[in-house]
């Protein structure tokens, strides 16, 4: 839905993965981990019957926990775009 509403007016969103125990946020230098360094818990959901094999894991599998992040550049491009507006902002 997010999608739908954001990208027509120009604004992009990202999604980020966090680590279930929100502990880190996996992007940089932890984007290809699929394991949290700090608690150790998985990255992916992981169903009742497939604990012992989390190493398994495929990237297409659902992550535990996601966060939208709108970078704040395509925000003031948005706001700034119209001159009326841009002058009442200053």
């Amino acid at each position: 839905m997010r999608k739908r509403i954001l990208c027509p007016m120009g604004m992009d969103y990202q999604k980020i993965h966090l680590c279930p125990n929100d502990c880190i946020l996996y992007r940089k230098e932890f984007a290809k981990l699929r394991s949290c360094p700090m608690c150790g818990l998985s990255r992916y959901k992981v169903k009742d019957g497939d604990k012992e094999n989390i190493v398994e894991v495929e990237k297409h599998d659902p992550s535990s926990k996601v966060v939208g992040y709108l970078p704040i550049i395509t925000r003031f491009r948005h706001m700034f775009a119209n001159p009326t507006n841009a002058k009442n902002l200053r």
